[in-house]
C-alpha cells in the first residue's frame, strides 16, 4: 500500500522523477545547486536550482518553478533527476528550473499546513502564506540566481497545482507566466469531498497528509501510519471497517483525519482553505489552467479557477486547457491515450506539451509575452469526436441550455410528462453500489478508471434507476456545465444523490486494439461521461445541514462539472441515479445525524427512494459541427 501511494504520488503530483540515469541529459546539460532560501519569517526553504550550463551573462535564462509538498529528490548537487521541468521538450530548449519543498515538508523548516489559508492583508513579517512564500522566493532567485532573464513561470500539477494558484496571489512582477494543472481550489469539493460528500476512497492518504515532521529530512516520515490491510479487496476492507469513527483506530493521531472529522460542514476551517474568493481584480502574471476530463481528484479545480478569475478579471490573460486525461497525465507520453478502455488517439500528451504547453511559457518568458500569445482561450478536448477543439470563451457563446427530463417510464424526454409519474427504490448502506468493478483500483491513492469506465455492472442493480433516450439519429455535443435538478423523497431523513451522465454505445461497437480488460467488450459499452453526488443534507447550505422530511417531495439541485462530449449519431444518451458509490463516496448514515463521521453502526438504516419525473438535467448544447469558434 505505501509504494502504491508513493508511485501515485510521484507520477502524477508533479514530483521530480526518482530515478536518477547516470547519463541522463539533465546531468550533461545542466548544473545543479541546493540552497536553503529564507522567508520573511526566517523560515528557510529547501530549494534545487538547476541551470543550463551554456547559462551566461551574455545568454541568460528565465526560471520555471515548482513548489511541493511531495518532494524533491533526488536530493545531493550530485544527483540529478531523469527529466527536468513540465516536459522533455521545455528541458531541451533550456530554462532555469527551481524545485523547492514548502513549509514543513521534506529538508524544509517550518510546520506543515493542509491547504494553507490565504492572508489577503499582511500586516507584517509573521503573516506568511503561499503567496508571500512564492513572493520571497521569487525575490531570493531574480537577485541571487546566476544568469536569469528576470522572467519566472510556475507550474505544478495536484497539490503543485494548488501552490501554484495561490503563487498567483504573490503579485511578484517578475512572475510572468502561471499554470495550475489538476490544482485544487477547495478541500470540501475536491479531492477528499465532493460537495461535502467524504471520499472514503481517500482514507488510505492520510498518513501523507496528517503527520508532522520532527526535523529537515529527505525521506518520508509518516509510514508507520500506514494502514495494512489483510486484503486487497478495499471495497470489503471498508465495508467491514464499518462506521467512518472506526477508522480512529488507525488515526487519532493523525491531525488531519482530527480535522476533517470534527469539521464535518462548510464552516471557517474549511472557508479559509478555499482559493476562489482570493481571486480578485489586479491578476497579473499570464495564466494557463489545466485539467483532465476524468481527472478523479480534482475535476472542479481547473474550471472554477479558470472561470472565477475571467469573472473577476475580465481583462487578464486567463486560458484553460482540458484533455482527454485522468489525474496529471497528460505531463507522461503513454504512446496510446487509453483512459479505463477508452481509446483517443495517439501521443495526445506530447501534442499539448509541444503545442500547448512549451508554446505558452516560451511566448511568455522568452519572447514578447504580449496577449497575442497564439494560442486560443480555451483549448478543449471533445471526448466523444475524440479530436481537440478550440474556443473564445468557456463554456462557448453559442450554447444552448436544454433540459433532460427523467421520465418514470425510464426515458429521457425534452419536455416534461402531463402527469410526472415516480421511480423508487430500496436503498441499503450495508450493502452498498460499488463505483467500479475493478476491484483493484480500491485501494490505492486515487480510483483513477472509474471516470469512463463501463457502468452496466452498476444500471442491472435494482438499487440504481435508469433512463436513457431513444437511439440518436443525429449527433449531439454537450459542451459547457450541467446542473442536476432533482425533485426526490425518502421513507427516512438524509440520503446521498448521485447522477451519472453515460455514453451509451451501440450494439455493432468494436473492441479498440488497446483495451486493458480483456474481459469487457465495447458491444453496448456504458461509457460514464460524468458523475456527481450531493448529500441530501447540504440542499440548501453546506454551512447549515437540514433533513429532509420522510416521504415529502425535496428539490435537490447540483452542479455537475462540465463537459465536452459528442454523443454520436447510433448511440444513446443514459442518466443513472443511485444513492450509494462505495467506497469511493463513504456511506451516508440515511438516518440524519450531526456529524456522520462519527455516526454509530445503528445509524445505518435502509430506506426507500423516490424519484420524481419532472427531476432533470439542465445541460448546455454545441451545434453539431460548429464547435469551433
Amino acid at each position: 500500500m505505501k509504494q502504491a501511494v508513493m508511485l501515485s504520488i510521484l507520477v502524477w503530483c508533479g514530483a521530480p522523477a526518482l530515478a536518477q540515469q547516470a547519463d541522463s541529459y539533465a546531468k550533461a546539460h545542466y548544473t545543479k545547486q541546493e540552497v536553503y532560501i529564507p522567508m520573511r519569517d526566517g523560515t528557510k526553504l529547501f530549494t534545487a536550482i538547476y541551470t543550463p550550463k551554456d547559462a551566461s551573462k551574455q545568454h541568460k535564462y528565465p526560471m520555471m518553478m515548482q513548489r511541493t509538498c511531495y518532494s524533491i529528490a533526488p536530493y545531493g548537487e550530485g544527483k540529478y533527476p531523469a527529466r527536468l521541468g513540465p516536459s522533455e521538450t521545455m528541458m531541451k530548449e533550456g530554462y532555469i528550473f527551481v524545485y523547492q519543498d514548502v513549509r514543513g515538508r521534506y529538508k524544509s523548516e517550518g510546520t506543515w499546513t493542509n491547504m494553507t489559508p490565504v492572508i489577503d492583508n499582511k500586516k507584517g513579517k509573521k503573516d506568511v502564506d503561499e503567496g508571500s512564500d512564492t513572493y520571497d522566493t521569487i525575490e531570493w532567485l531574480t537577485k541571487k540566481a546566476a544568469n536569469n532573464n528576470g522572467r519566472v513561470g510556475q507550474w505544478g500539477i495536484s497539490y503543485p497545482g494548488f501552490y501554484t494558484a495561490a503563487g498567483i496571489l504573490s503579485d511578484h512582477p517578475a512572475l510572468k507566466a502561471s499554470s495550475p494543472q489538476a490544482p485544487v481550489s477547495d478541500f470540501f469539493f475536491d479531492d477528499f469531498h465532493h460537495n461535502g460528500a467524504f471520499l472514503e476512497s481517500y482514507i488510505f492518504t492520510f498518513p501523507v497528509f496528517g503527520v508532522q515532521k520532527q526535523d529537515t529530512t529527505s525521506r518520508a516520515w509518516y509510514g508507520a501510519q500506514t494502514i495494512k490491510p489483510n486484503t486487497k479487496d478495499g471495497y470489503q476492507f471498508l465495508l467491514d471497517l464499518g462506521p467512518l469513527k472506526n477508522a480512529d483506530q488507525y488515526y487519532a493521531n493523525n491531525f488531519f483525519w482530527q480535522e476533517t472529522i470534527n469539521h464535518p460542514n462548510y464552516d471557517e476551517f474549511w472557508k479559509k482553505r478555499g482559493l476562489l474568493e482570493h481571486y480578485k481584480s489586479g491578476i497579473k502574471p499570464a495564466v494557463m489552467t489545466v485539467g483532465g476530463w476524468f481527472d478523479a481528484e480534482d475535476l472542479r479545480g481547473p474550471l472554477t479557477i479558470y472561470k472565477t478569475i475571467e469573472k473577476k478579471n475580465p481583462n487578464a490573460y486567463n486560458t484553460i486547457v482540458m484533455g482527454p486525461f485522468g489525474h496529471g497525465r497528460w505531463s507522461r507520453e503513454t504512446g496510446h491515450t487509453m483512459h479505463s478502455n477508452v481509446y483517443f488517439g495517439d501521443s495526445i500528451a506530447t501534442f499539448y506539451q509541444k503545442n500547448i504547453e512549451a508554446k505558452f511559457f516560451r511566448h511568455f518568458l522568452k519572447e514578447d509575452g504580449s496577449k497575442n500569445s497564439g494560442l486560443p482561450e480555451a483549448y478543449m478536448f471533445d471526448t466523444g469526436k475524440k479530436q481537440w477543439e478550440t474556443f473564445a470563451k468557456w463554456p462557448a457563446a453559442n450554447a444552448t441550455h436544454q433540459k433532460l427530463y427523467l421520465a418514470a417510464d425510464g426515458k429521457i424526454s425534452q419536455q416534461p410528462a402531463a402527469t410526472p409519474g415516480t421511480t423508487t427504490f430500496l436503498s441499503d448502506p450495508l450493502k452498498p453500489v460499488p463505483y467500479t468493478e475493478d476491484l483493484t483500483t480500491t485501494m490505492g491513492f486515487t480510483p483513477h478508471n472509474y471516470m469512463s469506465e463501463d457502468q452496466r455492472f452498476a444500471g442491472r442493480r435494482p438499487d440504481v434507476v435508469v433512463f436513457q433516450t431513444d437511439v440518436l439519429t443525429e449527433d449531439v455535443t454537450l459542451g459547457g456545465e450541467i446542473m442536476a435538478k432533482l425533485q426526490v423523497a425518502t421513507t427516512s431523513t438524509d440520503a446521498d444523490w448521485v447522477v451519472k451522465l453515460i455514453d451509451v454505445y451501440p450494439a455493432d461497437e468494436a473492441n479498440n486494439d488497446y483495451m486493458p480488460n480483456k474481459n469487457i467488450m465495447l458491444s453496448n459499452y456504458w461509457q460514464m461521461v460524468r458523475s456527481e453526488v450531493m448529500p441530501a443534507r447540504f440542499r440548501n447550505s453546506f454551512e447549515k445541514p437540514e433533513p429532509m422530511v420522510a416521504n415529502q417531495k425535496t428539490e435537490v439541485d447540483f452542479r455537475l462539472q462540465d463537459v465536452l462530449h459528442t454523443f454520436k449519431k447510433g448511440h444513446r444518451i443514459m442518466v443513472q441515479v443511485q444513492s450509494t458509490w462505495f467506497p469511493f463516496i463513504a456511506r451516508n448514515p440515511q438516518k440524519f445525524v450531526a456529524n456522520p463521521y462519527k455516526a454509530d453502526a445503528s445509524d445505518y438504516v435502509k430506506a426507500t427512494h423516490t424519484v420524481y419525473g419532472d427531476s432533470f438535467l439542465d445541460v448546455e448544447v454545441l451545434p453539431t459541427g460548429k464547435e469551433k469558434m
